[in-house]
C-alpha cells in the first residue's frame, strides 16, 4: 500500500485480518489486480514499474545498488525479527499472536493453523541462523538496522533526499508496523524510538501520503 501511495496510483483497501498471507501464495503484500494477484515487494515494484509507475527512475546506478542493499537489510534484519518477535517469542505467541492468526477461522482450524505457521516461522530461522538467538540478541540486531538507516537518513526528508523511493517505502511499513502492532512489552518499539529521524520519516509519510487514506493512522 506504501508504495502505491508514493506513486500516486489509485487503488482500493481491504485489511487481510489473517496476518501475513495472500489468497494465493500465502504471502505479503499483494495486489490484486483483475484476476491476477502480484505478492511481495520486487514483484509488485516490478509490476507497477511496468505500469509506467517507478520511484526510483531518478536515482543512477550507484544509488540504485545503495537502494538494493539497505532493502536487503531491512528485509533480513526488521522483518525477520518480527516474525521472531511474534512466533518464537512464548509470551507474544501465547497471549496474542494464536488469537490474531487464528480469529477469521472457526474451532479447531484456528489452533491447527496457527500451530502450522509457528512451526514454518520456527523452521525458517532455525535455517537462517536465528534458531538459537534470544531476545536481547534480536534487539540488538534491529537497533543496529536501526542505526544505519537513521544514519543513512540524515537531515533529509527521504533516503534519497527530497523524493521518495522504495527503499523509503519499505522502511516506512516495517518501522509503521512495529511502533504500531500490539505486542507483549515496548522493547521493539523503544528500538525504532530512539531515532529521533525515523520518527520525523514515518510521520512525514503518515501525514503526507496516509492522510488521503484515513485520518485514523496515527503514531502513538
Amino acid at each position: 500500500m506504501q508504495l502505491l501511495l508514493l506513486c500516486s496510483t489509485n487503488f482500493n483497501l481491504w485489511r487481510v485480518f489473517s496476518h501475513f498471507f495472500s489468497p494465493s501464495t500465502g504471502k505479503v503484500p499483494f495486489i490484486h489486480v483483475g484476476n491476477q494477484v502480484v505478492s511481495e515487494l520486487g514483484p509488485i515494484v516490478q509490476f507497477v514499474k511496468a505500469k509506467g509507475h517507478s520511484l526510483s527512475d531518478g536515482l543512477d546506478e550507484v544509488q540504485k545498488a545503495e537502494m538494493k542493499a539497505y532493502m536487503e537489510l531491512v528485509n533480513n534484519m526488521l522483518l525477520t525479527a518480527e516474525l521472531y518477535l511474534q512466533w518464537c517469542d512464548e509470551a507474544t505467541v501465547g497471549e496474542i499472536t494464536h488469537a490474531r492468526y487464528g480469529s477469521p477461522y472457526p474451532w479447531p482450524l484456528n489452533h491447527i493453523l496457527a500451530y502450522q505457521k509457528q512451526w514454518e516461522v520456527k523452521r525458517k530461522m532455525k535455517a537462517i541462523g536465528w534458531g538459537n538467538k534470544t531476545l536481547d540478541q534480536v534487539l540488538e540486531d534491529v537497533d543496529q538496522c536501526c542505526q544505519a538507516l537513521s544514519q543513512r537518513l540524515g537531515t533529509q526528508p527521504y533516503f534519497f533526499n527530497k523524493q521518495p523511493t522504495e527503499l523509503d517505502a519499505l522502511v516506512f511499513g516495517h518501522l509503521y508496523t512495529i511502533l504500531t502492532t500490539q505486542l507483549t512489552n515496548d522493547e521493539l518499539s523503544e528500538k525504532v524510538k530512539n531515532y529521533s529521524n525515523l520518527l520525523a520519516f514515518c510521520r512525514r509519510i503518515e501525514q503526507h501520503y496516509f492522510g488521503k487514506v484515513s485520518s485514523s493512522i496515527r503514531l502513538s
